[in-house]
């Protein structure tokens, strides 16, 4: 008897295919916590807040291979934010933008949420900068806003090539993980500085303090030596004008004089 091997379960002809797309997924899933371990291990070292969004700017820039990652803060009155790190340009670390040139990153600024623009040439809000987004060959534009206690302080600004892979929506969620861990480290870094800034003014009213007690001792000294050297000079003299009266009263204006400077050391 011929006995004939079954033959292999049919394969979804989408199978092989989906099984790659997951195999790329994990991939960058990888990659991005790689890359917030990297974020973590470089901010680390550092407290000031300029040094952190430059590395997080950076660090964004190279893991997605983008046109441009920036981080803006908000300024005070609502029209206007701060450049204070970009991938592309690190020299930049203060420059005032007007809202009005960005309306995607005042809508993010605003909601509190997320904006993303798959294809720049489709959102119209953006015509005024199609030309210059166009010679650029940008594709997508994505804001990630920097929350504080429900509060946009600022955000995270993403432009992708044309010809660049583009944003997937993990890709916009690990971005989101950076835009929290960015708030994180503000919060820390503020607390840092404003911690110097209080050593430092406490620092200044001790030296100041210090000052005001060497002029006071030189200036008491100065006068010491000034009525020694009238005394030794004409002292006949004084004892015989002197009434023995204001000789006492003298002796008793020099006492409360010397309680009071006596008083005003203790500070």
């Amino acid at each position: 008897m011929t006995t004939t091997a079954p033959s292999p379960p049919p394969t979804h002809p989408d199978a092989a295919s989906l099984l790659a797309g997951r195999i790329v997924e994990l991939e960058r899933e990888r990659d991005r916590l790689i890359t917030i371990i990297d974020i973590l291990s470089e901010i680390s070292g550092t407290l000031h807040f300029v040094d952190i969004l430059q590395t997080i700017a950076r660090r964004l820039g190279e893991t997605f291979g983008l046109d441009r990652s920036s981080i803006f803060l908000a300024d005070s009155g609502g029209r206007t934010v701060r450049l204070v790190a970009s991938y592309e340009d690190p020299s930049i670390r203060n420059l005032v933008v007007d809202l009005a040139r960005y309306p995607e990153i005042q809508r993010a600024m605003d909601s509190g949420e997320t904006v993303f623009i798959a294809d720049v040439t489709a959102d119209i809000s953006l015509q005024h900068v199609w030309d210059a987004l166009e010679r650029r060959k940008v594709k997508s534009i994505t804001v990630v806003p920097i929350k504080y206690r429900g509060a946009a302080i600022g955000c995270i600004f993403l432009r992708t090539f044309k010809d660049g892979e583009p944003l997937s929506e993990g890709d916009i969620r690990f971005t989101q993980t950076v835009a929290d861990l960015t708030a994180k480290s503000l919060r820390n870094a503020h607390r840092y500085e404003s911690l110097i800034k209080r050593t430092r003014g406490v620092e200044t009213d001790a030296e100041a303090a210090h000052r005001a007690d060497v002029q006071r001792v030189a200036l008491v000294a100065y006068l010491q030596k000034l009525l020694e050297a009238f005394a030794q000079h004409d002292r006949a003299a004084i004892e015989q004008l002197l009434p023995n009266a204001s000789a006492v009263e003298l002796q008793r204006l020099v006492g409360v004089t010397m309680a009071v400077l006596a008083e005003e050391a203790k500070g």
